[in-house]
Order: C-alpha cells, then sequence, then structure tokens
C-alpha cells in the first residue's frame, strides 16, 4: 500500500508538470535533438524540473528520461525509486495531436507498483497501486490538487469491447506488430484497431477500452513503468515477449524487451 499523503504529492506533481507542458504548447517553440537523435523541448525540461523538484521532498531516488545518464552501479543500489517520463510522446507533442502524456511510477525491488499517468490536453489523470486498485480523475487541474483522490472513480471492471480490440501505437507500428495484428485477424474473424499515442495505450488497456496492445518496438523503461503499475492495479499486465515474464524495472540495461500488454 502506498502512502496517501505520497499519492496526492505525486498526482499533484503530474499535473503541475502538465500546466507548464501547455504553456510550451500553446506558444511557438523550437525542437532540439539529443544525443540519440530523438527530440526534446522546453515542455521536457521544464515539466522534468516541477517533477524532480517535487519528488525530492519523498527521498526516493529518481530516474527520469532526462538524467538517464545515472550509471547502474549506483541504481543497483536502489530497492525503490522513482521512473519518470515527463513529457510522453514528444512527437505526439510537436504534431501537436494532444496524445502526450506525463508519466511517473514508484518501482519497488525491479517491479512497478505504483503510477500516475495525465493527459493535459484532455485533463484526464489516472493512476493505481498495485494493493488498492485503479482510478481516473476527469478534470484534474480544475479541482484542488491537494485533494485529487476524492474525484477518483475506480476504473478495470468494465466489460471489454464484444469486438476484438487492439491498439498500438500511432508513430511506432512495426511490421511485426502489422503481422500480429494480421494473425490476430485469423484468429478473431473481425476485430478494431486503434492507433493512439504515449502511454495512452496502456491506460486503454486498463480501463477496459481494448483487449490488447503489442509492442514489438523499442521502449525504455520510462515509457511504461507507469501504465504498467495501473494496469496492474487494474487486474492486467505487461509480459516480455521472449520470455512470457512480467517486465522489470531498473535492469542494467533501461531498453524493455518487446511486449504483449493485456
Amino acid at each position: 500500500m502506498i502512502d496517501s499523503k505520497l499519492i496526492s504529492l505525486v498526482l499533484e506533481a503530474a499535473v503541475r508538470a502538465g500546466d507548464t507542458i501547455l504553456e510550451v504548447y500553446q506558444t511557438p517553440f523550437t525542437v532540439e535533438r539529443k544525443a540519440d537523435h530523438s527530440p526534446i523541448t522546453l515542455a521536457d525540461k521544464n515539466a522534468n524540473e516541477v517533477i524532480q523538484r517535487m519528488l525530492t521532498e519523498t527521498g526516493i531516488p529518481v530516474l527520469s528520461e532526462e538524467g538517464r545518464e545515472i550509471s547502474y552501479a549506483e541504481r543497483s543500489t536502489w530497492s525503490e525509486l522513482w521512473v519518470v517520463d515527463p513529457l510522453d510522446g514528444t512527437k505526439e507533442f510537436i504534431k501537436q495531436n494532444g496524445e502526450f502524456t506525463v508519466n511517473i511510477a514508484l518501482v519497488r525491488n525491479g517491479f512497478a507498483e505504483f503510477g500516475v499517468i495525465y493527459q493535459p490536453v484532455t485533463d484526464i489523470l489516472y493512476y493505481g497501486d498495485s494493493s488498492a486498485g485503479a482510478f481516473k480523475i476527469q478534470e484534474a487541474s480544475k479541482k484542488d490538487l491537494k485533494e485529487l483522490r476524492k474525484y477518483s472513480v475506480a476504473i478495470g471492471n468494465d466489460v471489454l469491447p464484444k469486438t476484438f480490440t487492439i491498439v498500438a501505437s500511432r508513430s511506432h507500428l512495426s511490421p511485426e506488430t502489422a503481422e500480429y495484428i494480421d494473425a490476430a485477424k485469423h484468429e478473431h474473424g473481425t476485430l478494431d484497431f486503434i492507433s493512439s499515442g504515449s502511454s495512452l495505450k496502456l491506460c486503454m488497456i486498463a480501463d477496459c477500452k481494448a483487449h490488447v496492445y503489442p509492442r514489438f518496438a523499442p521502449t525504455m523503461e520510462w515509457d511504461t513503468a507507469a501504465g504498467h503499475a495501473i494496469m496492474k492495479a487494474a487486474g492486467k499486465n505487461i509480459f516480455a515477449y521472449s520470455t512470457g515474464l512480467e517486465l522489470r524495472y531498473n535492469k542494467p540495461d533501461l531498453l524493455n524487451d518487446w511486449f504483449i500488454a493485456k
């Protein structure tokens, strides 16, 4: 069980980070390139600063996409840590389609145990604690941020769509994923397919909007940890494609295996 004060702090951090993202989103902005050639904007940096500052209060170390240089020699001593993507879906942010999120997860002993995902454009916040359940809050920024939990609605108990539904990446649909979709069509006869950006795909699985999310393309730990925790709290899980085991975190290599979320 995660302490209620800790939950409130992290929910507030996600919304405040989202506010800084929208400030950039609503004005002309420039796009830079990191060493790995992936894009980064002022929104990524500002959101990261907000989250890092607020999570400092917890005394728990932070692994962020914008601080990935921390060595495994140091990380390996951490039994718990925050895994953060201050702006998941930077490509969607640049396209200005609204499908980007703030991701914050608490990892304990390699497992995602608590997660928060906030979509600033729709003002919807998802969170989940593996021992207490998964929840959604509408119009999160309009609420008293220190009392956000009051407005929580449980998710994960709805009936799945009658038609088998697959959700997949809008920007990273690999040939292997296309093959998986074709095989599912053959197995189920008909299916619905939904394209979505960022960790919203994991929220859709947690919220019973789709049956499965296959990801046969690269992702990093901060892309999945928050959504993974929310999914687990909603009775779902993410399994590594190569082993069939639950995805683990704070590994020597922060690159995830291909996976299937269901």
